[in-house]
């Protein structure tokens, strides 16, 4: 399947301003999607089943993996293993993450 969805960054906020996640593809092996988060707003994610990479598009704040935290912005790339706690937080500017999750973001929860 080869398609493409051009998605404006405007769309990406969620209809009460806070994050939003919007998975564009879904196969067996992996899903990704973008998630957005408004500045000031909160990351209300909790861990996970399946590996996942974030890579930031746009916007700035601060990321907290496990015992560790570091500035994000336009270009870092994050690699979060399955189970480990994880947010983004002190959103100084509107965030707008691409998300890759492997296998496909829920289908290890029944095997995890």
């Amino acid at each position: 399947m080869i398609g493409m969805e051009i998605i404006p960054v405007d769309r990406c906020a969620g209809p009460d301003g806070g994050a939003h996640y919007v998975e564009h593809l879904r196969v067996e092996a992996l899903s990704v999607g973008t998630y957005s988060i408004p500045a000031g707003g909160t990351d209300p994610q909790r861990p996970h089943t399946e590996d996942e990479v974030y890579v930031v598009i746009g916007g700035r704040g601060a990321f907290t993996g496990g015992d560790r935290t570091v500035p994000v912005g336009p270009g870092t790339v994050l690699y979060v293993p399955k189970h480990e706690e994880h947010r983004f937080h002190d959103v100084t500017e509107d965030l707008v993450i691409c998300v890759m999750f492997a296998p496909a973001e829920g289908s290890a929860a029944g095997g995890a």
